[in-house]
């Protein structure tokens, strides 16, 4: 198995009132703090997904702008999946800043040669915290096409497909999974 990775920061931060990827959390910005924890499982290539390309780019990642309209996180993710060579793709979020290291090697850990993992928490499939394979790509350009931009259907039909498994985070783990959207949600944290 190998496998890329993906930041998804194309998210238009209405809520938030700023682009959240810049948003400084315990002494770094979003971006920072989510790119280390992709780069230090060391990917074979490493993608930003954004609407435009942002101020704070790293030159050792691979720029995927979203093509217009943007479907937000349904064109990040079939952009990437379309740009990969390896079997699976990584996926984080960049507003999901207590994500660890740890829960997603255990999610690598649980992945199996051709398919991938979605978490599910409270009841959710987490499709902006997972690993998808390869051939996942059809499912996401089939999506992009259509009237229904929500990723639930699609990890329906992965799980339909045995394109990916399904994984019940437990109690502990779920804070992990939170993502902050409105300032409100930085302040708790």
């Amino acid at each position: 198995m190998t496998f890329s990775a993906v930041l998804l920061a194309g998210g238009e931060s209405r809520r938030m009132g700023k682009d959240k990827a810049t948003i400084v959390f315990k002494d770094r910005p979003l971006w920072e703090r989510q790119l280390r924890i992709l780069l230090d499982l060391d990917p074979e290539e490493i993608f930003i997904s954004a609407r435009n390309s942002p101020a704070w780019l790293p030159h050792d990642a691979k720029l995927l702008l979203d093509e217009p309209p943007s479907r937000g996180p349904l064109s990040g993710l079939t952009e990437a999946l379309s740009a990969i060579r390896t079997s699976h793709l990584i996926v984080l979020a960049v507003d999901m800043p207590f994500m660890t290291i740890e829960q997603i090697r255990s999610l690598l850990g649980r992945v199996l040669p051709e398919s991938g993992i979605v978490p599910i928490v409270n009841e959710r499939a987490e499709p902006l915290a997972a690993i998808y394979p390869r051939s996942a790509a059809l499912a996401f350009t089939a999506a992009i096409t259509g009237n229904d931009f929500s990723l639930q259907p699609i990890v329906e039909h992965l799980v339909r497909t045995n394109k990916v498994q399904l994984v019940q985070v437990s109690a502990k783990e779920r804070d992990l999974y939170r993502s902050v959207n409105e300032p409100a949600d930085l302040e708790r944290a």
